[in-house]
C-alpha cells in the first residue's frame, strides 16, 4: 500500500424528505445568498424546487436561480453561472439534480473567485479556493455529491476536460433515494455502470499488497449487482435505490482509491465519446470498459482472473487465468447489456473515420504528456485500437 493523505470533509444527510431541511444546511455552512442550479424541469414538475425555495425562505436565505445544465455539462453556462455569482453577490452554490449538475456547480464555484478563465482549472491550474457548494441529489451516479471532481465539456473544439480539488467536495450533500424514483431506466441503467466503472478504475492498480482497498471495491460491486435488477425491475423499491444511492458515493469520494495506482484511462477515452456525440456517459463506458479490459489483460492477467473469481463467481482455470479473465469480462459485458446499455460504437452513434482524432485530442493537449493511464500505459495507437475494439 502506498502513503496516502484522505480527507473528506462532507456532511451527509441521507434519508426520506431531508430536502426540507435544506436552508438550515445552507445557514450552518455559511450561505446568505445563493445560486440554485439545476437542469430540466423535472426538479420544477416533481415539486422539488418548490421544497428547496421554500426551506431556504424560512431561514431568511435569499437566492437567485440558473436552470439549463444538460448531459456533459457546457462550459458556456458555467461562464453564465460565474457571471451571475459575481453579478448577484452569491456566496454560496446549491446544486439541485444529478452528477451533470453538481459538476457545473463545483465549476462556477470555483470560477466565481478566479480572476482568470475557469477553464484554466481543467488544463492543469491548481483550484485554491472555491464558494461553498451543497448538493440536493436526484440520480445515483456519478458520485460528484461526495468526490473533489468535476468534468466539464468544452463548446469550443467539443472536448471533456476535469478538474480535482478538495475545494470542490461539497459542504453538504442532502441524499434523499426517494428523488431518484422517477428516473427514466435507461438513465438509471446508465448511472449503475458509471458507479461500476468508477470502482472498476481503482481496482486495476499497479500498486501491491491493497487487500483492504481490494475487498471495499468488490463488496461495493456485489451490492450494486444486487441491487440493480431490484432497482431495474421496480423504481419505486426504496430501500435499493437507497443501497444503490450510497454505493454511488462511496465508488467516487475515494475511500476505495487510497493507498493504490488508479488508471482512469477508459474514462478519459469514453470523454471523447461523450463530448463529439454527446451519447449518456454511462452508455459510453459500458461500450468503452470491456474493450479497455480486453486489449489490456496480458499486463496482469491475475488482477482481472481475481476480479472474475471474486465478484462474477467465475470457476478458476488455474493452468489457463486468461480463461478465467475473460469469462470475467464476458459476465460485465453481458450484466450491462442486461440492463439495456449499449455494446457496440455504432449504438453510440460514434463514426469510424473519427477515431484517429479521438484517440488524438485523448492522449493530447492540456496536461497529457501522449499516454493514458497507469495500469497500462496507452499512446494514442493503442487507443485507436481500442475503439476499433467496439466497432
Amino acid at each position: 500500500m502506498d502513503n496516502f493523505v484522505f480527507y473528506s470533509p462532507t456532511c451527509f444527510v441521507f434519508g426520506k424528505d431531508e430536502e426540507n431541511h435544506v436552508g438550515a444546511y445552507v445557514r450552518r455552512f455559511g450561505g446568505s445568498r445563493v445560486l440554485i442550479h439545476y437542469g430540466g424541469g423535472s426538479v420544477i414538475r416533481s415539486g422539488l424546487m418548490v421544497r428547496v425555495k421554500r426551506s431556504l425562505a424560512e431561514e431568511g436565505i435569499s437566492f437567485v436561480e440558473l436552470g439549463g445544465v444538460k448531459p456533459n455539462p457546457r462550459s458556456g453556462l458555467v461562464y453564465q453561472g460565474i457571471e451571475l455569482c459575481r453579478k448577484e453577490q452569491v456566496d454560496f452554490v446549491l446544486a439541485v439534480g444529478g452528477g451533470s449538475v453538481i459538476d457545473s456547480a463545483k465549476a462556477i464555484a470555483a470560477g466565481a473567485l478566479y480572476e482568470g478563465d475557469f477553464w484554466d482549472h481543467h488544463q492543469g491550474k491548481p483550484i485554491t479556493k472555491a464558494l461553498p457548494i451543497g448538493t440536493i441529489l436526484t440520480i445515483a451516479a456519478a458520485g460528484s455529491e461526495g468526490s473533489p471532481n468535476c468534468v466539464i465539456t468544452k463548446e469550443e473544439g467539443m472536448y471533456k476536460r476535469g478538474a480535482n480539488s478538495d475545494h470542490l467536495r461539497p459542504a453538504f450533500s442532502i441524499l434523499n433515494p426517494a428523488l431518484t424514483q422517477t428516473v427514466p431506466p435507461y438513465q438509471i441503467a446508465c448511472g449503475i455502470t458509471d458507479i461500476m466503472a468508477h470502482l472498476l478504475e481503482r481496482y486495476f492498480t499497479t500498486t501491491a499488497d491493497v487487500e483492504v482497498t481490494d475487498r471495499l471495491i468488490e463488496g461495493l460491486l456485489l451490492a450494486v449487482i444486487k441491487e440493480a435488477p431490484r432497482v431495474m425491475a421496480d423504481p419505486s423499491d426504496y430501500q435499493a435505490q437507497a443501497n444503490l444511492m450510497w454505493a454511488g458515493m462511496m465508488a467516487h469520494n475515494n475511500s476505495c482509491g487510497v493507498g493504490r495506482t488508479q488508471d482512469w484511462a477508459s474514462h478519459y477515452i469514453e470523454h471523447e465519446l461523450s463530448a463529439l456525440y454527446d451519447c449518456a456517459h454511462g452508455a459510453g463506458l459500458a461500450v468503452v470498459f470491456p474493450a479497455w479490459m480486453t486489449y489490456t489483460m496480458g499486463h496482469n492477467v491475475s488482477r482481472f482472473a481475481q476480479l472474475a473469481v471474486r465478484v462474477w463467481g467465475c470457476q478458476m482455470d488455474f493452468t489457463h487465468p486468461e480463461n478465467t479473465a475473460r469469462a470475467g469480462i464476458t459476465a460485465l459485458k453481458q450484466f450491462w447489456t442486461s440492463l439495456g446499455m449499449p455494446t457496440t460504437f455504432a449504438e453510440l452513434g460514434a463514426k469510424p473515420e473519427d477515431i484517429e482524432h479521438m484517440a488524438r485530442l485523448a492522449c493530447h493537449g492540456d496536461v497529457r504528456k501522449g499516454s493514458l493511464g497507469t495500469f497500462a500505459k496507452l499512446d494514442a495507437e493503442d487507443v485507436a485500437k481500442i475503439y476499433r475494439l467496439m466497432l
